[in-house]
């Protein structure tokens, strides 16, 4: 019979620690994103929606790596992800809001302008953007968001996102 050393036991707080570690899993995956937004590779920047509250909110996750395409020319010796491709992503994770608005779901949000947008820092390769969107204002053809995008908890990006609504 052997006896447990101090190496051997659990300790409550690495557990915890772990815990709060381990990503929230995915309430939209890629494949889910394809059937809600007309985006594909290279311009598709969302990865997986981890948080949606109907009629109001999303959280989606974008990896940043280096073989994104656009990092071959923003910078060669600096890779720099573009703010409007920030800005992109937000809309992006947007739409998967407006796509839920009841009599939406046949409907493509396009820009309809962007107002007070503020870039706090660069996102680099290796980055993972958290990027969440609240829904401001509803009505038949126009939406407004609160956009905003974070590396580890730094703000990098916010502002405000204005679309309009045509049919596919």
């Amino acid at each position: 019979m052997s006896t447990l050393t101090e190496e051997n036991t659990i300790n409550s707080t690495e557990i915890k620690t772990e815990l709060e570690n381990t990503p929230p899993s995915p309430v939209l995956m890629i494949e889910d994103i394809q059937k809600l937004l007309p985006h594909r590779y290279p311009f598709l920047l969302v990865d997986r929606i981890i948080d949606f509250v109907p009629n109001k909110s999303a959280t989606g996750i974008k990896n940043v790596t280096f073989n994104e395409p656009f990092f071959q020319g923003h910078f060669p010796e600096r890779p720099i992800m573009p703010g409007v491709l920030i800005v992109e992503a937000m809309a992006q994770v947007g739409g998967i809001v407006l796509r839920h608005l009841p009599g939406m779901e046949d409907q493509l949000s396009l820009f309809a302008g962007i107002d007070k947008v503020r870039f706090r820092r660069p996102v680099v390769p290796g980055d993972r953007l958290t990027i969440t969107t609240k829904l401001l204002v509803s009505r038949k053809r126009f939406g407004k968001m609160h956009g905003r995008a974070e590396v580890d908890g730094q703000l990098v990006c916010e502002g405000e996102l204005m679309f309009s609504l045509v049919n596919l």
